[in-house]
């Protein structure tokens, strides 16, 4: 598990010192990525106080500190690095992951993951010229993807075609355990639409 996220002395140093700061008996960092596998995707570092972590994180005992690392994150979090640079004005950490918004994907990953490595490493750059884009909102229970089709998709004539024949179909082909995709998207709204 150490493997996947570095973490440089130096930022275990300067961790360290914030963490005795809070004079909270067991205190820890929690390392998280919220919307990962999107290019909205942050690396989040924040304080941990015990009961605070989920029962699902994994735990890194590292020299100086405890870390707790959200188990959804860790594939996104490979190869990621926390580094410290002391400067005059004291310094800054620094969370680089280069995986964040691009997860390596492969058939046991999880739908979700999948499902999102599609839209927005194949799907999404096509619909970037018309300004468009789709995210998923949720997998149903059955195995249904939900998408919301924002910028110029929303309200565009187009979408049926564009949904049924491109997306339905690309997303299906790649992720056969997929039962269907669903919009729910308000396309009477036609404020931003490529094709009206």
């Amino acid at each position: 598990m150490s493997e996947i996220i570095e973490i440089t002395d130096s930022a275990q140093d300067y961790l360290a010192e914030l963490l005795a700061k809070q004079n909270v008996e067991g205190i820890a960092v929690r390392i998280f990525i919220t919307q990962p596998g999107t290019p909205y995707a942050e690396t989040c570092l924040a304080y941990c106080r015990p009961g605070e972590e989920e029962p699902t994180d994994e735990r890194l005992d590292l020299d100086k500190l405890a870390v707790y690392v959200d188990k959804h994150s860790i594939p996104f979090l490979e190869e990621a690095v926390v580094d410290f640079n002391a400067d005059r004005m004291g310094g800054q950490l620094t969370i680089k992951a280069p995986n964040a918004k691009m997860p390596k994907v492969n058939a046991d990953s999880p739908l979700e993951d999948r499902v999102n490595y599609i839209l927005y490493s194949e799907i999404n750059p096509g619909l970037a010229a018309h300004g468009g884009e789709i995210k998923l909102i949720e997998l149903t229970e059955n195995q249904v993807a939900v998408l919301a089709f924002g910028g110029g998709c929303q309200g565009c004539a187009a979408v049926d075609l564009t949904l049924k024949e491109g997306v339905e179909r690309t997303l299906m082909e790649r992720i056969p355990e997929l039962a269907g995709i669903r919009d729910v998207t308000d396309h009477t709204d036609t404020t931003n639409a490529y094709y009206r």
